[in-house]
């Protein structure tokens, strides 16, 4: 009886695929189409939509864009929402066990891509069609919604097709990890120098706001705390201090003494990171907040508008003129817009906390239990590989004990810090968002880690034989 995802495959063969190269590039040429990629990018969320005459209403997006490298209105209004959820639902699936697959055969690693690229589509379209009918683009004619919905689709296969091509070594690193990266970038840019005039008068920029309101004698008070949540000089402040901090959390390791049995016992170390789960909860957490606005607001448009149903107040009311969320629980998943927000309303502060660490820990554990992380899944890999621990039997029921010592302590206490990180960029306004800090430090460890790999390569030809590649 074929596997489940075997049934796919028919469907896999369609797909258009991206080539590998004959054999490995120089650094400069991968370093050239990972920045022609990135250019691809840049041009495709400057270019509009075409069919909508206009954005009205309230975006839930607005505060996860960071999340997805997205830009409303534009054709990367789905940004890469499509592929990560799409690769997060496939590991989810390999993790558990639900889909039986192989990783280390090259045939079912390549079915697992081939459904991963179709899980995309396939999220791409569902997202496509939720938009439109959830009046994101306002009131279109069917003729205007489908254009709309194939451009939409065109732009998912595009971004997954340049995913692709950097993944397989015609650029640098992961496409998804550089379009965030990009995007959270662009943005801290903007909201630091931006010259542009905001809805209050000022410069958007922190930098020019500072000095603005310093030079017109307005005091140092109205330069630290900035209404409407504009980008301030606290918020400048607390970037920086939230940046270094988490670049010394991304540093800092456990580690644990173990011997390799098939090199006569040499002694080396495993380390495990403090942020043990990294910052995939607080991805969790935020495609969860989204979702709850989202289906609040569908929800409200159909049978509450009027916001006179009781139970339905509970899921969401919203202000009739902007659609922004004012109550209910989509109103408590939406976080403070920096200080003045939080003076306004301390209770929204109060349980917006509360529920981002609960959906944080609680995710950090799902996360660590279905992706291979667990105590049993790392001590089974341990023991298969010929590592053990000094002083006890190669055995997994026992390197699984030690483990036990760490990885849930680690798991619990990663989710809270991920957490609270982001806690305190949205109460004190930081530029970029503290989620959007956390992801732009790791995929900036992540490059950087490959580029020394790269030019060690380039230095010392004998380590591509050594490591086994061409």
């Amino acid at each position: 009886m074929p596997r489940t995802i075997e049934l796919l495959e028919p469907l896999t063969r369609i797909l258009p695929e991206i080539e590998k190269p004959k054999q490995r590039l120089p650094l400069r040429e991968r370093l050239m189409w990972t920045a022609v990629v990135l250019t691809l990018y840049f041009i495709m969320s400057e270019i509009p939509l075409y069919g909508i005459r206009g954005i009205l209403g309230y975006d839930p997006f607005m505060y996860m864009r960071w999340l997805f490298a997205s830009k409303r209105g534009t054709l990367m209004e789905l940004g890469i929402g499509p592929i990560v959820t799409a690769g997060l639902i496939m590991q989810l699936l390999v993790g558990s066990k639900i889909i039986d697959i192989d990783l280390t055969n090259p045939k079912d690693r390549a079915l697992f891509s081939a459904s991963q690229k179709l899980m995309t589509l396939i999220w791409g379209a569902i997202q496509s069609i939720s938009y439109i009918l959830g009046g994101a683009f306002g009131q279109l004619d069917i003729y205007v919604s489908i254009f709309i919905f194939l451009q939409l689709m065109i732009t998912t296969l595009l971004l997954m097709l340049m995913d692709e091509m950097i993944q397989k070594g015609w650029g640098l690193g992961s496409g998804v990890s550089l379009f965030i990266a990009a995007g959270i970038s662009q943005q801290m840019f903007w909201e630091t120098f931006s010259p542009v005039i905001g809805s209050d008068g000022k410069y958007v920029g922190a930098i020019l706001y500072t000095a603005q309101t310093l030079l017109s004698g307005e005091g140092l008070m109205n330069a630290l705390i900035r209404p409407y949540g504009h980008p301030s000089l606290t918020g400048l402040i607390v970037t920086i201090a939230i940046l270094l901090f988490v670049i010394y959390m991304e540093g800092t390791r456990i580690e644990i003494p173990i011997t390799m049995a098939k090199y006569r016992g040499i002694r080396t170390k495993i380390p495990l990171k403090f942020l043990y789960v990294s910052n995939i909860p607080i991805i969790f957490t935020s495609m969860l907040f989204i979702d709850i606005q989202i289906i609040a607001l569908l929800i409200w448009r159909q049978f509450n508008i009027n916001n006179t149903n009781i139970i339905l107040n509970l899921i969401g009311t919203f202000n009739q003129t902007t659609n922004t969320p004012i109550g209910g629980l989509a109103y408590y998943t939406k976080p403070p817009s920096g200080i003045s927000s939080v003076m306004n309303d301390p209770i929204h502060a109060i349980i917006y906390s509360a529920l981002l660490i609960i959906s944080s820990v609680t995710f950090s554990i799902i996360w660590v239990q279905a992706s291979g992380l667990s105590p049993k899944d790392q001590a089974e890999q341990l023991v298969a590989s010929g590592l053990q621990i000094p002083g006890f039997r190669s055995s997994p029921k026992i390197v699984e004990g030690i483990l036990n010592r760490y990885i849930p302590p680690l798991t619990i206490l990663s989710g809270i810090i991920v957490a609270l990180i982001a806690i305190v960029a949205d109460l004190l306004g930081a530029i970029g968002s503290g989620m959007g800090i956390l992801l732009v430090v790791g995929i900036i460890y992540q490059y950087w880690g490959m580029l020394t790999q790269e030019q060690m390569m380039e230095a010392y030809p004998i380590l591509k034989r050594l490591t086994g590649e061409k």
